[in-house]
């Protein structure tokens, strides 16, 4: 394998390119001003320095390099551990500012980093950065993963347990966590082997995680926040009560249950409260699930169509009111009701 290949070239350098669009979107264009979204931008900055570094090494050989380029490369490295970590931190703990105790964590790897860049520069002390400063920023990178995977262990069990099932955003957190890993595994070979397999696994993994999120359902709970557990605090009665009477009205004049892809977050939007205190409202008060709820009131259309005593089949029916295929309105209305829909309309004949 020749590192003048055009075809190569164009593999590993489009993913640093891409990288680097990708972090400059979430640091400064993302409409939301999520800290997750902050460190997520950092996290592709750092990789995607790191990785320019390789490429730049891999196809300037023979070539009088620019030293800077390469120590600026190596000193990305020490901060993309960091990075990952607070990135899944603030993912599942929803966090909503940046702790003064992070921001000081951060400060004191960018010093450590930048003093040794300026006392014992690249240009001058290879030897140093080679055989001693490098395998330090690699073992605080494997620390910092180890210390991700620990964040994530909760969703590792979730994962694992065949009784509960991950959301799309805890399923992307995962697909971050093995790319991360995957990237600093192939350096590690790289380092003894072929230098070229980090660069390439860092494409892989980008396009990846890009197919993962272009081709998921509930994509757009990725960089929104995590659903937590309800709190001991229960919501008052009267607010409460206050609150079905308004979702009841939306209900029946908007009829949202109507869309097949209804979601969670569009019904809270229409009642100006959380999508976590409408799941907390559904199942404290109402002891249904928002799927529950939602075919409560496509099969009470349902009911409403078939004693019309109209001419539509049993399948238009259904698409009417919600369902987004004949097996699952079947199924769902023999259970709530328990007739399936022949059966119920034959009463109205």
């Amino acid at each position: 394998m020749t590192f003048d290949n055009p075809l190569l070239f164009f593999l590993c350098s489009v993913g640093v390119f891409n990288g680097f669009l990708v972090s400059i979107y979430f640091l400064f264009f993302s409409k939301q001003k999520r800290v997750q979204n902050v460190f997520f931008g950092l996290l592709v900055l750092m990789l995607s320095i790191r990785i320019g570094k390789s490429v730049y090494i891999i196809f300037t050989e023979g070539v009088d390099r620019n030293l800077l380029i390469l120590q600026i490369g190596l000193s990305a490295c020490f901060l993309i551990g960091i990075s990952l970590f607070y990135y899944l931190k603030s993912s599942v703990e929803n966090t909503k500012a940046i702790p003064n105790s992070w921001k000081i964590h951060i400060a004191i790897l960018f010093l450590i980093v930048l003093i040794v860049g300026i006392i014992r520069p690249y240009q001058s002390n290879r030897g140093f950065w080679h055989v001693y400063f490098v395998n330090f920023i690699y073992g605080i990178w494997g620390l910092y993963i180890l210390a991700s995977g620990a964040v994530l262990k909760n969703i590792f069990r979730k994962l694992f347990n065949k009784m509960q099932k991950c959301t799309t955003a805890e399923l992307w957190l995962v697909a971050v966590f093995i790319g991360n890993a995957l990237i600093f595994t192939a350096y590690l070979i790289g380092y003894f082997y072929l230098y070229l397999i980090g660069t390439i696994t860092f494409s892989v993994v980008f396009y990846g995680l890009l197919f993962f999120f272009l081709f998921k359902k509930n994509r757009d709970t990725i960089f929104q926040d995590i659903p937590q557990k309800y709190g001991a605090k229960k919501i008052e009665s009267e607010e409460a009560n206050h609150l079905i009477m308004q979702l009841n009205t939306l209900m029946k004049e908007k009829e949202l249950y109507k869309d097949t892809d209804v979601k969670l977050q569009s019904v809270a939007k229409n009642i100006h409260i959380s999508t976590h205190k409408l799941s907390q409202l559904l199942n404290d008060n109402l002891g249904k699930s928002f799927n529950s709820f939602i075919n409560d009131h496509r099969v009470e259309e349902a009911k409403r169509l078939l004693q019309e005593n109209n001419q539509f089949t049993l399948e238009a029916i259904g698409f009417e009111a919600g369902f987004s295929s004949k097996s699952t309105f079947y199924a769902t209305f023999k259970k709530i009701v328990g007739q399936t829909p022949a059966e119920f309309k034959k009463q109205f004949s």
